[in-house]
């Protein structure tokens, strides 16, 4: 797939600039449309697009069928989103001449879109962090414009896919320019750049995104970015969880570091037990049995090799399990530690190493397994086993993770982001660059809306969201009541 020109790439951001304007203006249920026939036209798709995503990504059919039901899916939440309208926030506070300690003027908020969006696109699911992801979903539903930079380790997929979706959403009364593909490094430092877009979304490595973040916050009007980045998403299990059921846990860590050949942003990569936990046999029996299996590109191959190896070779580091490479792909490798070791020298652990190898940390006591826990910068998840005995010594160690993930996982694995309203997905620093904000969930629309308050503005002159008769029939939170009645 050819880079896009500069040339292209101006065409691109002008027809995203005029239709931010016709878009933000549809009412929420019309773009709820949108969305719909968007999820529709990926659906029927479907036959033709898996088999150029197992060509390009090396991932099995069955899983990727999976992601475009995903995909489509996350497409028809952020439809039932817009539907319901609780998303714009609207708040009104009635004119009271009477307040103290001044008399209050009309006061009437709500979040309007930010613009056109730039996402860059993840290679690891190539259809629900890519081109039709919970960013495109997201920014659409807000009413902004999408130039959508796709990831090189799928290109073909991504400008197939990026032309069902444009013609979707044209063929739905979408203004032209809401959504586009554009190709090549260039053309995603050079769009970034550009006063036309308002916000970017990211989804990679800590130092690419740390590059984007810079340089979109060093442009003249300084931009959001929200950028997922790297996550250990460590597991933490108590005595009592591993006397109960010890065997199940090794099992399930098993399955969940090595599911997607460790490709996934919420894998595992440390597994916290306590010391005599008389499992090593079984994990590594475990880990034996797991199949190699291919990774999603040369590069990321030779990249988890690298640190696969580095980790290796520390000095405190065991080699429980070491993972061939061999024709079918990478096996799964598996270190050891302990906390002791772990807590004198934190940095050279405590690196993301992505790809199917994950380090247990034999730690002693709940003193040592509070200060590991307190080791751990930003984190997308954190995950506890414990049994109801454990109850009144867990708040502890639960206020540390809190501090430091966007979500704390109870007797499960972080593998597997539900989409659905209440999901969070994202974290500290350096997880995401916005920690209050996710990427997966109906509240990601909030990324790429900014709040507006008008002031004692007539009727004719308001949004129709923040009129009196309230004909959008929108949930409103008026003089401190939450209502779907007019004024």
């Amino acid at each position: 797939m050819n880079d896009t020109t500069p040339e292209e790439l101006n065409a691109v951001l002008a027809a995203a600039a005029r239709a931010a304007a016709p878009l933000a203006a549809l009412r929420p249920t019309e773009r709820a449309a949108l969305l719909r026939a968007a999820a529709d036209a990926l659906d029927a798709a479907a036959g033709e697009l898996v088999p150029i995503a197992v060509a390009e990504s090396a991932l099995p059919e069955a899983r990727l069928t999976g992601e475009v039901a995903r995909s489509s899916g996350q497409l028809r939440l952020f439809a039932d989103a817009l539907d319901e309208g609780s998303y714009l926030e609207v708040i009104i506070d009635t004119a009271d001449p009477d307040a103290a300690p001044v008399p209050r003027p009309d006061l009437r908020r709500m979040l309007v879109p930010l613009g056109p969006v730039l996402v860059f696109a993840a290679s690891n699911f190539p259809f629900a962090f890519s081109v039709p992801g919970g960013d495109t979903a997201s920014a659409l539903a807000a009413g902004s414009p999408v130039v959508l930079k796709a990831h090189p380790g799928h290109p073909e997929l991504s400008q197939r896919t990026g032309e069902v979706l444009a013609d979707a959403l044209r063929a739905a009364g979408a203004p032209d320019g809401t959504f586009a593909v554009v190709h090549g490094m260039d053309a995603g430092t050079s769009a970034i750049t550009d006063p036309r877009i308002k916000a970017a979304a990211f989804t990679g490595s800590v130092r690419g995104g740390r590059a984007l973040l810079d340089i979109a916050s060093a442009r003249p009007e300084p931009i959001p970015f929200y950028g997922e980045l790297g996550s250990l998403n460590p597991v933490f299990v108590t005595p009592a969880a591993v006397a109960a059921r010890g065997e199940a846990i090794a099992d399930g860590y098993v399955a969940s570091f090595t599911l997607g050949t460790g490709q996934f942003c919420t894998k595992p990569g440390l597994l916290f037990l306590p010391e005599g936990h008389g499992l090593e046999e079984r994990l590594v029996s475990a880990v034996r049995s797991t199949g190699a299996a291919g990774m999603l590109n040369d590069r990321i191959r030779t990249a988890h090799a690298e640190e696969r190896d580095r980790l290796e070779g520390l000095g405190p580091v065991r080699t429980l399990v070491h993972g061939d490479e061999v024709e079918a792909g990478v096996a799964p490798t598996l270190l050891a530690t302990t906390a002791k070791e772990l807590l004198a020298d934190p940095d050279p652990l405590l690196q993301e190493c992505f790809g199917p190898t994950s380090i247990v940390v034999s730690y002693n006591g709940p003193d040592e397994l509070h200060a590991a826990a307190e080791a751990f910068a930003g984190n997308l998840t954190a995950t506890v086993h414990a049994e109801d005995a454990d109850a009144p010594t867990l708040p502890p160690l639960l206020d540390l993770l809190r501090e430091r993930t966007g979500r704390l996982v109870y007797n499960g694995w972080p593998t597997g982001v539900a989409v659905a309203a209440a999901m969070h997905h994202g974290g500290p620093y350096p997880a995401t660059t916005a920690s209050v904000h996710t990427s997966v969930g109906t509240t990601a629309v909030r990324r790429f809306l900014r709040p507006v308050c008008y002031q004692n503005t007539p009727q004719a002159l308001l949004p129709e969201a923040l009129r009196d008769d309230n004909p959008l029939g929108l949930p409103r939170r008026i003089n401190g009541t939450v209502t779907t009645d007019a004024l």
